[in-house]
């Protein structure tokens, strides 16, 4: 098998206006489609990123909540790529988003950082 890339990554929410205005407007990413599928009263919003990935961001009645601590086994975090770490850790706070202190992977030596989306799904900033 030769996989190519990845296609998307969902995300279900339990405020959907909460996390569409988060991934929209804090993040800035950009809507392709948004559909209500009254059949699972959910909606559907896919969201582009750079023009090369989706995010599908999905709403469903009370879904459970997400384990973080301790860490549960499965998806860990979702990471973003940045040109400068420190610009956009900025833009993060300008609109009142809790960001970690940036870090250096001891590995890569690239910088590093976390924070959250409205549901404490955590997300992460690294440096190019």
């Amino acid at each position: 098998m030769k996989l190519n890339k990845i296609h998307h990554v969902a995300i279900i929410s339990s405020n959907y206006k909460t996390s569409k205005k988060f991934y929209t407007e804090v993040l800035g990413l950009k809507i392709l489609s948004e559909v209500y599928r009254e059949e699972r009263q959910s909606y559907k919003l896919d969201l582009m990123v750079n023009d090369l990935y989706q995010i599908e961001l999905f709403s469903f009645p009370n879904p459970p909540s997400r384990p973080t601590q301790p860490e549960a086994a499965g998806l860990r975090h979702l990471a973003f790529e940045v040109d400068n770490i420190s610009e956009a850790v900025q833009e993060l706070i300008e609109k009142g988003i809790h960001v970690e202190e940036i870090r250096i992977d001891p590995i890569t030596n690239k910088k590093f950082t976390f924070f959250q989306d409205p549901d404490g799904l955590p997300l992460e900033l690294y440096e190019a």
